[in-house]
């Protein structure tokens, strides 16, 4: 069978694309790095759009494979958007970022790739980013009348709505939050180690008793310890009935077997040589 050749390698090589990348796309690179085997660029807020077009058309990066998210609250601008990109022909990816704060759109690229929709609204949803001139920006993970994003760091893990199902008003209703107890707090102690401290419920067995003495034979000193001796083999004739006398047998045989008869004698025979006894396999036709 013959080989199929095709121009992409097998496996991509990093080496020369970062200053390839960073030297095409000029002022619209904030910073760029590579890092755990892959390129990455930081672009302008305001020039991602034209960035990601000049990859795709002139660095053969033809696929938008997705767009993720991440919180930094701590920064002022505290979201990052990843692009990342598949090039079919190099077989070789890179991430492009770019950073916005909570009131700060980002370009949309549905001009580009209008997969992209999908994707930006998601990244709305979780992390509340708006996308300028993505023009059906809802949420898609979310219930309607969500509040909040779940995914930024300051989100409670508990949420700010909670929903049940009411049986006066048939319908599912949405209530503020209201914990049944407070949180509680885990040691992480690992359960065969054993707490350090009394459990509820376990204040009775803090005294706990010795336990009983194992693999320890049990021996015999004295007779009194077995329940034998003079008196007890006493006590057990008195209560044992007398031994019948042994029979005497005769040097005939059983003393009470019968005296053994004569035997009958057979009797003449008739006239005409006819015997008187009849074979054991006749039957009598008189009885």
């Amino acid at each position: 069978m013959a080989a199929v050749l095709h121009s992409a390698p097998r496996i991509a090589s990093n080496e020369g694309v970062l200053d390839t990348l960073t030297t095409a796309l000029g002022d619209k690179v904030v910073a760029g790095k590579e890092e755990h085997g892959e390129v990455v660029l930081t672009i302008a807020r305001g020039e991602i759009e034209n960035a990601l077009r000049a990859l795709r058309d002139d660095h053969a990066y033809q696929q938008l494979m997705e767009i993720a998210g991440a919180d930094y609250p701590g920064r002022a601008e505290r979201f990052e958007i990843v692009y990342m990109l598949l090039s079919l022909t190099k077989n070789h990816r890179i991430m492009v970022k770019v950073q916005a704060a909570e009131d700060t759109p980002v370009p949309t690229v549905t001009t580009l790739w209008p997969v992209a929709g999908w994707l930006e609204r998601e990244v709305f949803d979780m992390y509340g980013v708006l996308f300028e001139g993505n023009t059906d920006l809802r949420r898609i993970l979310t219930d309607y009348g969500f509040e909040g994003h779940p995914f930024r760091k300051d989100f409670p893990l508990t949420g700010y709505q909670e929903l049940r199902y009411s049986e006066e008003e048939g319908r599912v209703v949405y209530e503020p939050v209201e914990l049944a107890q407070d949180f509680r707090s885990f040691d992480f102690m690992s359960p065969w180690e054993g707490a350090e401290y009394i459990l509820p419920g376990d204040e009775k067995a803090s005294e706990t008793p010795a336990p009983p003495p194992v693999n320890e034979p049990k021996t015999t000193e004295s007779a009194k310890d077995t329940g034998a001796g003079e008196k007890a083999d006493k006590k057990a004739a008195n209560g044992t009935p007398a031994d019948p006398p042994a029979e005497v047998v005769s040097e005939k045989g059983d003393a009470d077997a019968p005296e053994p008869t004569e035997d009958r004698p057979d009797r003449a025979p008739r006239e005409g040589g006819a015997s008187d006894t009849k074979p054991a396999t006749e039957v009598d036709d008189d009885k």
